[in-house]
């Protein structure tokens, strides 16, 4: 895909992942233990939406531009943490940037829980540190995401979310992901997965969801939001989020969002669903 976020940013797939991503830290918040997040591929954390990168594309028009208007209270329940960064990085940087993962984790952790932000690309990284080492319960790692996955786990807080969200540059790396993600829940049984995927064609996806039910014993869940049917190969349809150890309330909350995000940012052409295997 050649994804070099900058040209994505607050798009519909950002949206989808940072809403639900917000669900699972918020889930963890909930008891007053710490958590480590360990984000693989972390990007630069912010992005400008009125940069050069993301107005050639026009993307977060189809996205976060459409979430300025108000949802039924329900669903603004449950988007609430998300909204809370959204302003909170609006305010501190500007009316029009974006956060990226980094910046959604670093804004939702308390004082006790960390983050730790992995990005291999070097300018990429070296922006990434000036944002984020500088904060006392965050720091910023050069390395290859794939090797951090495994290198970085099991973290001391013993509770925790990894995600990862690689930029699809090669054509096996969703196989790869899921084969990486199994074996990362074989070292760290208790931790929560988050793995994001673009959708393009149907059978690829698929594949890859029985691939991870056949290499993984834990809970799972698939979470997905198609903003057309995936007629055209060339084109990101949709996306989804694979979900090893799956807080119990995920399931019911990403069904409720991604209905009310299809009718929004897709109408009559977008679809979700949200499967489990316990």
């Amino acid at each position: 895909m050649n994804y070099r976020h900058a040209y994505h940013a607050g798009n519909f797939a950002d949206v989808m992942k940072h809403a639900l991503l917000s669900r699972i830290l918020d889930y963890l918040k909930r008891k007053e233990k710490p958590f480590r997040v360990i984000d693989t591929h972390a990007g630069i954390g912010l992005y400008d939406l009125e940069g050069d990168e993301a107005k050639r594309t026009g993307e977060a028009a189809n996205g976060i531009a459409r979430l300025d208007e108000p949802f039924s209270t329900e669903i603004e329940q449950l988007l609430a943490p998300y909204r809370h960064v959204l302003a909170e990085v609006r305010r501190r940087f500007g009316p029009n940037i974006y956060p990226g993962s980094p910046a959604l984790t670093r804004e939702l952790l308390r004082p006790q829980d960390r983050g730790v932000f992995v990005e291999l690309h070097p300018e990429d990284y070296e922006t990434l540190s000036s944002r984020f080492n500088a904060v006392t319960n965050t720091k910023v790692l050069n390395l290859d995401g794939w090797i951090a996955l495994t290198a970085l786990i099991p973290p001391k807080e013993k509770r925790g979310l990894v995600l990862v969200d690689p930029p699809f540059e090669a054509t096996d790396e969703l196989d790869r992901m899921v084969r990486e993600i199994a074996k990362a829940a074989r070292k760290w049984r208790t931790g929560i997965y988050t793995a994001w995927y673009p959708v393009k064609e149907r059978a690829p996806a698929d594949a890859a969801w029985e691939t991870l039910k056949a290499a993984c014993d834990r809970p799972l869940l698939r979470a997905e939001l198609m903003m057309q049917r995936p007629k055209d190969p060339a084109k990101l349809n949709g996306c989804g989020l694979f979900v090893i150890n799956p807080p119990w309330v995920l399931a019911r909350e990403a069904e409720m969002l991604l209905s009310a995000l299809v009718e929004r940012l897709a109408g009559k052409n977008g679809s979700s669903r949200v499967e489990e295997r316990e």
